[in-house]
């Protein structure tokens, strides 16, 4: 049962108590027993790689957190206005920074009556319940407001979203990048099967742009997103046991032309045996060999839109920064 825990915020949580635990060590036994060894992006962001991360989003290399964010200052009431929404659904809010934009332009409408964070992490919710976001501007400023959170896998849960309202669902930060070619397809798909017809999706996409532009934000010259790209192995050692050593990796940053995609890897700088308890499981690593721990692909509008109406919806609005680095898409569910 939902558990209520200020007059307008609910925490409702459908992930079991380890849920977590069981997904890393499902993820570290596929991904590192692979021919090509990966790793998926989520477990970048335990407490250390949260706070990496945000200090990547303010390095000059790295441009989509501001330029996403001028997008949604510029257009956050043309979004308000055409989505009508009366229940606005983050999927991996975090701590939901910019929702804030889209708040007080739905509410400026007099249509928003419900926010409706969605992350795998209970405690990211729960502080940002506590913190200004929602205890100050939600609750004092926007009187009224409901916040229902819930705690879900948002690939696996969206049968979980709750129905009231009439329902704008934001993917922001080009998270959809994170994803391949055919699990994009079927999490579309999914977010489209939750939704009723009219109700929208707005979707932040990087965009395909020079290399020259694109490596750095990757790759920048203070060493910040190298941190951040070894700090997995840190999870790994922690929940673990593993005895992987963090300086016998390079970070490596490449652009993919065929996939237009990013990827960062790890690169073992020596041949290496490393073990993990947890998972009884020994991993060789020969000199050179790398472990994929991302790939955030970048879009043409034409691809969003067609990707969109394959799953269903149809490509409402459609807006960029100035310089044409970020693309945030508006579309309806048919």
């Amino acid at each position: 049962m939902p558990a209520t825990i200020a007059s307008t915020l609910v925490v409702e949580n459908h992930l079991p108590a380890d849920f977590i635990a069981r997904a890393l060590r499902q993820d570290v036994i596929t991904g590192l027993t692979a021919p090509d060894k990966w790793l998926p992006p989520r477990w970048f962001y335990d407490d250390r790689g949260s706070e990496l991360f945000d200090e990547i989003t303010r390095l000059p290399e790295y441009y989509p957190t501001r330029a996403e964010r001028s997008i949604l200052r510029a257009r956050a009431a043309e979004i308000a206005e055409v989505s009508a929404a009366t229940s606005l659904v983050e999927l991996g809010a975090g701590s939901a920074e910019k929702t804030h934009l889209l708040v007080d332009a739905l509410r400026a409408t007099g249509s928003l009556r419900t926010y409706v964070p969605v992350d795998v992490s209970d405690a990211a919710l729960r502080g940002a319940a506590a913190g200004l976001l929602w205890e100050a501007a939600l609750h004092e400023e926007y009187g009224g407001l409901a916040v229902h959170a819930v705690v879900a896998d948002f690939e696996r849960h969206l049968d979980r979203l709750p129905v009231d309202g009439h329902r704008m669902v934001a993917l922001l930060g080009g998270t959809i990048g994170n994803l391949a070619p055919p699990d994009r397809a079927r999490f579309l798909h999914d977010v489209r099967a939750a939704l009723r017809p009219g109700e929208t999706l707005l979707l932040g996409t990087d965009l395909v742009k020079s290399p020259d532009v694109l490596v750095p934000a990757y790759d920048d010259a203070a060493g910040v997103t190298a941190q951040f790209n070894r700090n997995v192995l840190n999870v790994l050692n922690r929940e673990l046991g593993a005895d992987f050593e963090l300086d016998a990796f390079d970070h490596v940053a490449v652009w993919d032309a065929r996939q237009e995609w990013i990827e960062m890897r790890l690169r073992a700088r020596h041949a290496m045996q490393v073990r993990i308890p947890a998972v009884e499981l020994t991993v060789d690593l020969e000199r050179g060999e790398e472990i994929r721990t991302e790939i955030s692909a970048k879009f043409r509008r034409e691809g969003v839109a067609a990707e969109l109406s394959a799953a269903g919806f149809g490509l409402t609005r459609w807006w960029t920064d100035d310089e044409g680095r970020f693309g945030v898409s508006l579309a309806t569910a048919g």
